[in-house]
């Protein structure tokens, strides 16, 4: 065997070498990888389930009831649009509330409800998840005039004394 045809199958082993260590690296992403969709889009094309997803939207007012004596709640999730029921067992943010943004991040279960390991709310009074504010602008729930004031009074300076 020559030098050039040794030096080849080294190449050879070690592009085969890459792409299986590339190929378990891209597994392992895809394990671990958590979609964000909103309500609309889990109507339309559900995810399979048992797979983590997040969902995005408002907490609609007046679906927020508690399970049993414990901490658990279900409560629906809305774009506007469509609304999808989260069940969720746990200390909940003390920022949620009905009316508010929410992203609760779980599983759908085999009736199509989303059991959340996890609930994440806004953390102050203007703020709301970039994915749920793009979530309610695509379904057009989104109030621009509102938010636009809201974020102006936030950014405005205090005044200084003379």
């Amino acid at each position: 065997m020559t030098r050039k045809r040794r030096r080849l199958y080294m190449v050879i082993v070690g592009m085969v070498c890459l792409a299986v260590a590339t190929g378990l690296v891209l597994n392992a992403f895809n394990q671990d990888l958590v979609f964000f969709y909103s309500p609309s889009e889990v109507a339309k094309k559900p995810p399979t389930p048992g797979r983590m997803i997040r969902i995005g939207g408002l907490v609609e007012t007046g679906s927020l009831k508690r399970v049993g004596v414990g901490p658990g709640i279900v409560f629906k999730v809305t774009d506007g649009k469509f609304d999808l029921n989260v069940a969720y067992t746990g200390v909940l943010p003390d920022l949620f509330r009905e009316g508010q943004g929410v992203v609760a991040e779980g599983a759908l279960d085999q009736s199509g409800a989303l059991v959340a390991s996890q609930i994440l709310a806004k953390h102050d009074e203007k703020y709301m998840p970039p994915e749920v504010v793009a979530a309610l602008k695509k379904s057009g729930q989104w109030r621009e005039n509102e938010a636009a004031s809201a974020n102006a009074a936030a950014a405005m300076p205090v005044g200084k004394s003379l």
